[in-house]
């Protein structure tokens, strides 16, 4: 049986009306140096653990493998930063160790990027995929009629999300 649907699909994102994009990653410099970059690899690991086994942790869905980039869908700007200013979880902990240990050794940098995005600026598409990227969280629905090409979901998102 395949893992992928057939069918097109787009997302509906119903009520929401905004998602915050973060993207995060790290680059090696010295991978011969295992032992001082593993763990930050590793921390990574830890806290996407952390996040999806904490209900209400404002982590809506991850795409990615792997350190080098992840993309990371959030609800809320607050919700990302509480989860960065934690000192019980996972985070915190490990960005002080970083700066404490690697910031200025040049083993490894880390990096990311955070996006506030109005969901009526956003369209997506699915053909022959499983569920990934907002499609692995968000109701996914046929794109047909008014949802068929990337033109008119835009224009059925911005008209939704226009004020009465």
């Amino acid at each position: 049986m395949s893992s992928h649907s057939s069918e097109r699909l787009t997302v509906d994102f119903q009520e929401r009306t905004q998602l915050v994009v973060f993207l995060i990653g790290m680059r090696v410099h010295a991978w011969w140096k295992p032992w001082r970059w593993l763990p930050v690899a590793w921390a990574m690991g830890s806290m996407l653990r952390e996040l999806s086994s904490t209900p209400g942790s404002g982590l809506l869905g991850v795409m990615g493998r792997g350190p080098g980039v992840l993309v990371q869908y959030w609800e809320s700007t607050e919700a990302l930063l509480a989860y960065a200013a934690d000192r019980q979880g996972q985070h915190y902990p490990a960005w002080a160790a970083f700066n404490r240990e690697l910031a200025r050794s040049g083993v490894v940098g880390i990096w990311h990027e955070t996006f506030v995005v109005d969901t009526a600026d956003i369209e997506c598409v699915y053909h022959h995929m499983p569920a990934v990227g907002l499609g692995s969280f968000l109701p996914r629905v046929q794109a047909t009629g008014a949802r068929r090409t990337a033109a008119q979901r835009l224009a059925a998102s911005e008209l939704q999300h226009k004020p009465a």
